[in-house]
């Protein structure tokens, strides 16, 4: 006859039903337990495929996007002019990111080592119109590049990221160089010295 269990709490042995109840317990922690385990283990599963897929797909570098051509561009923007345009002889090192035309405004954007470069020429340029570019502001003096004079624009606050301008005229039409808060000042000095002798070109021809 096998010896009934001694329920120390009891001070008795356990019933039939407290056996069962106790053996049902046991079976239930047990098997909670063993699917927390199983829980663990799949998400550690899940973490090691994603680190291998993360670290094992290629991701390369982007590609580069190539410069723009601007003699290319200023050809159509001597064709929406009616006229010739400038086009600035600027560092290698410089990169040309953009060159348009557009609301009768040939703009080009140049890249130097730190911010950008903004030479703009307005086509029959309005009244007031680099006033209204340069954000209002009034020229600060004037300078003498390569025997062209430019009105200086020291900007008490920035119009679109440029602080600091040159402009002059050209017959009807208005040049702007801009650089950014970012860029050497001295780079408008650079553009206008490129500038010289075609401005002087465009204005016997403007004539």
């Amino acid at each position: 006859m096998a010896r009934q269990r001694i329920v120390a709490e009891l001070g008795r042995p356990e019933t039939a039903a407290e056996t069962a109840a106790r053996k049902a317990a046991s079976s239930e922690r047990y098997r909670s337990s063993k699917t927390f385990r199983n829980l663990i283990a799949a998400l550690i599963v899940c973490l090691g495929i994603v680190a291998v897929v993360y670290l094992g797909v290629p991701r390369g570098t982007p590609a580069d996007i190539p410069e723009v051509d601007v003699a290319a561009a200023a050809v159509q923007a001597e064709k929406a002019a009616g006229h010739g345009v400038v086009i600035p002889e600027v560092p290698e090192s410089w990169r040309s990111n953009s060159a348009l035309v557009e609301g009768g405004e040939w703009r080009i954007v140049y890249a130097p080592a730190r911010g950008y470069v903004e030479v703009t020429q307005s086509f029959n340029a309005p009244e007031g119109w680099v006033s209204r570019e340069l954000g209002g502001f009034a020229p600060t003096g004037t300078t003498t590049i390569d025997a062209i004079e430019w009105d200086v624009y020291e900007l008490p606050s920035p119009a679109q990221k440029i602080d600091y301008a040159l402009s002059t005229t050209i017959g009807s039409d208005s040049v702007i160089i801009g650089v950014s808060e970012s860029t050497d000042r001295a780079a408008a000095t650079t553009v206008a010295e490129s500038l010289g002798d075609q401005i002087r070109t465009l204005r016997e021809e403007a004539r």
